[in-house]
């Protein structure tokens, strides 16, 4: 099985993780290697696409922009 060297903690968080694991009877190492693995095995949230996202939740209902097209196409605006 690998290592893993984790340097520069601060002291408060060894602290925490020294209490937590003698508070459920096992060493701080065996208590990080669960922390670390809940963690990392947990499934990742899967976020919805940004063009999703703003159709379903949209931000001022009310609001209402003037979305026309000119079928001339010398007065078409390029937004060059």
């Amino acid at each position: 099985m690998k290592q893993l060297l984790v340097r520069n903690v601060e002291e408060s968080l060894v602290k925490k993780l020294k209490i937590r694991a003698a508070e459920n009877g096992v060493s701080a190492e065996e208590y990080h290697r669960r922390l670390l693995a809940e963690s990392l095995n947990r499934p990742q949230e899967v976020r919805e696409p940004l063009a999703c996202y703003l159709v379903n939740h949209p931000i001022l209902e009310e609001l209402e922009l003037p979305l026309s097209r000119s079928s001339d196409p010398e007065n078409r605006e390029t937004g060059l």
